[in-house]
């Protein structure tokens, strides 16, 4: 038993190693990246698109952080899923204290069967664009976005390889709710992860308007379940690049509990093994995080049961030891991160002793918790996205099965919960 919880051991230690130099990867890309905004003259005409379904928690702040960019020339269009959705009255009433003038809200006209109704607000708002928009800039309602959040995404695209940019979102650990630790400490390792694959994320994602029309990305979200993870493949197939902005490591102070976990992250994944072409690494990444320390943990439990005290506890100390390496990474990370936010003039709340210890204790919970999100998410020929079913069949077979309007009903009864 102690050779095999050696073996064991030692892999577990190879595995931690391997981690830590992919995350050091991404802190030296994260504190080497030089952000040049383009001067004002120089950047294009944009336009800033927001599809609504549902009124999220902190959607009139990210609003009003849009209105607010220290940008020349773009506007903002809202494509709202219908006029009865709550989040119709809250962009309304937004526009109206705001007094934007560069703001034009629309009710979603025609919901195709086959794809999302996201996709389909894109195809109406991109159809509805003229020539002089060189830019489209994608965002999401929990994107509370800072002043040059604008000109950070657009700028890189002045280089020709770069057909497209993209930030992501980083997840704070506070609040009431068990589920809202499990996600972020999930996301310290998705973060890297979407990094090292390149897989961007839509709540904030620019793209060249031209890129768009000759890549015919388009036509392919007219079918699509997602609107942002066949970027990468897109874009590498034409021999465009997907370039990642640190600058744009965006807060989202929602929270959510596990119930709304389970199916948020079986969800993510499940995007990630239909579009994108390194789901195999994803796999491989995941099982070899959470089961190799399980199987440890395991060991540890067989051993105490039969009485191999010496076996017991080299087992406990290897799974210790590796959950403590696993918490110095996730709080160099959080470092890290909050140095690239500090820049921007955001606060975030400190970490006292009793957060560092559930986010230790959270951290095997997590492992469990992603694994049957992991598992469940290949099995999932319907998809529930915000009260609609979906029934996949392929990458590009989707059919809405029923549509029906989002409602104040459907909300979240404690307002802080992401939907």
């Amino acid at each position: 038993m102690n050779q095999l919880i050696t073996l064991f051991c030692l892999g577990l230690l190879v595995w931690f190693i391997i981690q830590s130099l992919l995350m050091l990867l991404f802190l030296r890309y994260l504190r080497s990246y030089n952000s040049k905004a383009l001067p004002v003259k120089e950047l294009p005409k944009t336009a800033v698109i927001l599809s609504l379904r549902g009124a999220d928690p902190y959607l009139s702040k990210c609003l009003r952080s849009l209105f607010q960019q220290n940008y020349p020339n773009y506007d903002i269009k809202l494509i709202v899923d219908s006029e009865e959705d709550p989040a119709w009255k809250v962009a309304i009433k937004t526009v109206a204290e705001e007094k934007a003038s560069n703001v034009e809200i629309q009710a979603l006209k025609y919901r195709r069967k086959t794809c999302t109704l996201k996709c389909s607000s894109l195809v109406q708002a991109l159809s509805t664009l003229d020539k002089t928009y060189k830019v489209v800039a994608l965002v999401d309602a929990d994107t509370v976005a800072h002043s040059n959040w604008l000109r950070e995404l657009v700028s890189p695209l002045s280089d020709p390889k770069v057909a497209a940019t993209t930030g992501n979102r980083w997840y704070l650990p506070t609040g009431q709710y068990w589920g809202t630790l499990v996600r972020y400490i999930w996301n310290t390792s998705a973060v890297v992860q979407m990094f090292l694959y390149g897989i961007p994320w839509g709540g904030t994602l620019a793209i060249k308007t031209e890129v768009i029309q000759k890549t015919g990305l388009l036509e392919k979200w007219k079918h699509s379940y997602t609107d942002d993870t066949m970027i990468s493949r897109v874009m590498r197939k034409h021999g465009y690049q997907v370039k990642f902005v640190p600058s744009l490591l965006i807060v989202n102070r929602e929270e959510t509990n596990l119930p709304r976990l389970l199916p948020w992250i079986r969800r993510q994944l499940f995007i990630s093994r239909l579009y994108h072409p390194l789901w195999p690494a994803v796999v491989g990444d995941s099982i070899l995080t959470i089961v190799l320390p399980n199987l440890v943990l395991g060991l540890f439990f067989i051993s105490f049961v039969i009485g191999q005290g010496q076996a017991a506890i080299l087992a406990l100390i290897g799974y210790c030891s590796y959950l403590v390496g696993l918490l110095a990474l996730i709080l160099t990370l959080e470092k890290s991160v909050r140095q690239v936010i500090s820049r921007r003039g955001e606060v975030s709340p400190r970490f006292n002793k009793s957060k560092i210890w559930k986010i230790f204790v959270g951290t095997p919970f997590t492992q469990w918790f992603y694994f049957i999100a992991l598992v469940s998410c290949h099995w999932m020929p319907i998809v529930n996205w915000r009260g609609i079913n979906y029934q996949i069949k392929g990458p590009f077979k989707i059919r809405m099965m029923e549509y029906r309007p989002y409602k104040w009903v459907d909300q979240p009864i404690d307002p802080k919960i992401s939907l």
